[in-house]
């Protein structure tokens, strides 16, 4: 159908948002605006659907999300599955009404929505799925994206992303729907008073907070000083009742980012990777002087740090560095108290740092890398249940601030992690030495690693092929060196025999220099180009950071 005729469509039949109305019109001979609105459908994979919100196809809008969750339910019905799916949503524009019209959806096509009452986290969802025997659920968020995004993460019986094969079944689905005509729709508040659509309970939160809590090492933070931010997002209510229960009352939150707001004021990329998401609090530890910093994103699935860095400023612990610290942290207190599970396993990408090897063969743990995505590492707590060893499941992390030390739910949680963090922050202090001072300790024991992480932003039609043309090019035609380090070897996930999903992804193996990833973002339209060096000290190390950053530029 030409661009110009589905305008005139979505002219016709999507009233029941004026907003999107008001879009359109506005774009209305505009040929590229149009183009963009409407050349495809917006791509749902095992991430599920992410997109700018706005009118057509290609955006996020209650038209999609209904034809995302007609597919998904179609997918229920044919399968052996239980009917009924858990339901969440953080505090992203149109947050609760995509969350909304995804029950009355599944509602109408006979499975029991279980809709939280107010915004959650993800891995709160994870748990609900589980906690509440569904087959399948629904978290409403763009994770970590800038203002404009929403998203619609589709998760398993099992508690993690859908498999590739489940998300291939619902797009199939998906493909067969008209957004309008083909798509059942309940009345809400009949479904409701019918028990078609179920709020959850304050018992399912309150499970979920107490089964992190169930897995503290045990280390005692009542003296911790905190400040904390959830960047406007879904963490304040959990990361409170949990920091309650673990007894710290010095307590501050930032004030400009405590209540939930989609558009961000504070910070336009809501990341606590990024420093710009960090600064309302990083000022108010200039007042505060806290122990620890910690933000979690908007879903809150990702944890950010400062502690005091010695010079009356704070330092940012960056993904990489906080897995190192709590993984040597969990092995060493597991191991000094007699919990260590017998043939212990750890998971980590292969995007994250090579520090992770050393760190795991010195406390006899055997470390395991999938592929980017937490919910590869969610598989691996599955394997290992089904081979009847769950125990042995001791802390899986990502470099972009994922953590999980427990298979209460199967993604990263930044409650886990905020949990995590001051343990380990209080432990230390009890050796008299602040998490640089540990985290100094470990590059010492075992090695100054950098890395580092630049992207490229492909926006539109034109830009998502140029991405594609750029790693075809990359795969056919690699380069023979790169910041003068001779390239040794490549390995192409795609198309080599890695023992792991094939995936579109090409690691470029260094002379000496260490190592660069490259890979398109699976949430965003991005390249991302992942960095890994070793030096022989902190200055070499970085030294060899900047010079490999430079050199992988040119491959962009």
């Amino acid at each position: 159908m030409a661009y110009e005729t589905q305008l005139n469509l979505w002219l016709e039949r999507a009233g029941e948002d004026p907003d999107l109305i008001a879009e359109l019109q506005s774009v209305r001979g505009d040929e590229k605006a149009v183009s963009d609105r409407f050349y495809r459908h917006l791509a749902f994979g095992t991430g599920g659907l992410r997109g700018v919100l706005g009118a057509g196809t290609n955006r996020m809008n209650l038209y999609t999300v209904r034809r995302a969750t007609q597919g998904l339910a179609d997918y229920l019905n044919a399968s052996g599955l239980p009917k009924a799916v858990a339901i969440a949503h953080d505090s992203r524009i149109k947050g609760d009404l995509f969350a909304r019209e995804a029950a009355r959806v599944l509602a109408a096509n006979g499975i029991t929505a279980h809709l939280y009452p107010r915004l959650e986290p993800t891995p709160a969802l994870s748990w609900a799925v589980r906690y509440l025997h569904c087959g399948a659920g629904i978290c409403v968020t763009a994770s970590h994206n800038p203002a404009q995004y929403n998203g619609y993460k589709v998760y398993g019986a099992d508690g993690c992303q859908i498999t590739p094969e489940a998300a291939e079944k619902v797009l199939a689905a998906m493909e067969k729907t008209d957004c309008f005509d083909g798509v059942k729709l309940a009345d809400y508040d009949a479904a409701v008073a019918e028990g078609k659509i179920r709020l959850i309970g304050d018992g399912c939160l309150d499970a979920f907070v107490d089964a992190v809590l169930a897995l503290r090492p045990g280390n005692d933070v009542s003296h911790l000083k905190l400040v904390y931010t959830p960047l406007n997002g879904s963490g304040l209510e959990c990361v409170k009742k949990l920091l309650a229960k673990m007894g710290v009352t010095a307590l501050t939150v930032v004030p400009s980012q405590e209540a939930p707001d989609g558009h961000f004021p504070t910070c336009p990329y809501p990341n606590p990777e990024i420093r710009e998401a960090m600064e309302e609090g990083l000022r108010l530890c200039d007042q505060v002087k806290p122990d620890l910093l910690i933000g979690t994103d908007p879903d809150c699935d990702r944890m950010g740090a400062a502690v005091p860095d010695g010079k009356g400023g704070y330092w940012l612990i960056t993904g990489n560095e906080m897995g190192i610290l709590l993984l040597d942290y969990l092995c060493r207190t597991r191991i000094a108290r007699g919990t260590m599970p017998q043939a212990p396993v750890a998971v980590t990408t292969i995007v994250s740092t090579d520090m992770a090897t050393p760190v795991a063969e010195s406390y006899g743990v055997d470390l395991r890398r999938t592929l980017t995505g937490f919910k590869y590492i969610g598989e691996q707590i599955g394997l290992l249940e089904a081979e009847g060893h769950p125990d042995r499941y001791l802390f899986g992390f990502e470099e972009s601030y994922g953590y999980l030390s427990g298979a209460h739910v199967r993604d990263k949680d930044a409650v886990n992690a905020v949990m995590l963090a001051c343990e380990c922050a209080a432990w230390y202090a009890g050796q008299g030495m602040t998490l640089l001072d540990a985290m100094n300790a470990l590059y010492e024991k075992f090695g100054f690693y950098r890395n580092g992480l630049l992207s490229k932003a492909f926006e539109g039609q034109d830009g998502m092929a140029a991405m594609d043309g750029l790693m075809k090019s990359l795969r056919t035609a690699p380069p023979a060196e790169i910041a003068g380090w001779k390239v040794a070897g490549m390995v192409d996930y795609l198309n080599d025999n890695t023992g792991l999903i094939p995936s579109d992804v090409l690691e470029f193996r260094l002379e000496e220099a260490g190592k660069v990833i490259v890979r398109p973002s699976g949430t965003e339209p991005k390249l991302k180009v992942y960095l890994s060096v070793r030096g022989t000290g902190e200055d070499d190390a970085q030294a060899r950071l900047e010079k490999l950053s430079q050199g992988a530029q040119a491959l962009l």
